[in-house]
């Protein structure tokens, strides 16, 4: 399975927050991190800089090394190491909060997809998280429903249904229809002998 990379915050923030998922997401961090993060155990936060080191290759005067060296540093963030299952996508992920930039955000995310990562498709962080048994289909709908809620009821909803109160409900009512249907199947088996186990 492919790593991919989104942010995971709307732009014009003061905060930008990108998401990588996927078996090389941390070793790809790394790579653009001033620290080793392979090694890093889940649950962690990691301060540094998230480092462009192509720019000091290409400069060849004093003043583009000092450009190239101003560049180099794209910004001071955050890494937050997620480790494989314990994590919203049952895989390794880690999320870089940086500075709320368009610019910072696109480098990063330019970054990532140079080395190795691409770009995720719309929804398809909820659908790993699906498809690894993280979410059912009910709180993954859930999901989209509390992004768009606008108001306090529609927020109320969206929120008790990605707990998963819902499907604790529906699974119980599965449990009652089977236990039923299984005392019904009983009676039809030995309804010649006219034994009841259903109670009417």
């Amino acid at each position: 399975m492919s790593t991919i990379c989104a942010p995971a915050t709307a732009p014009g923030g003061a905060m930008a927050v990108i998401r990588v998922s996927g078996p090389e997401a941390i070793s790809i961090t790394s790579r653009i991190f001033s620290k080793d993060l392979t090694q890093a155990k889940g649950y962690t936060l990691h301060y540094g800089n998230i480092l462009n080191p192509e720019n000091d290759a290409t400069a060849s005067s004093s003043s583009e090394k000092n450009c190239a060296s101003a560049d180099r540093i794209i910004d001071d963030v955050i890494v937050s190491v997620f480790r494989s299952p314990h994590s919203y996508t049952g895989e390794d992920s880690v999320e870089i909060s940086a500075h709320g930039s368009r610019y910072i955000a696109n480098r990063i995310i330019t970054l990532l997809t140079s080395r190795g990562a691409r770009l995720a498709e719309a929804g398809e962080f909820t659908r790993r998280a699906f498809m690894a048994g993280k979410l059912d289909l009910s709180q993954a709908e859930a999901v989209a429903d509390i992004i768009s809620s606008d108001s306090r009821a529609s927020h109320a909803i969206a929120s008790t249904q990605m707990r998963g109160a819902y499907s604790e409900e529906l699974r119980s009512l599965r449990e009652r229809l089977l236990h039923i249907c299984s005392l019904l199947e009983l009676e039809l088996d030995f309804s010649e002998e006219d034994v009841e186990f259903a109670d009417r």
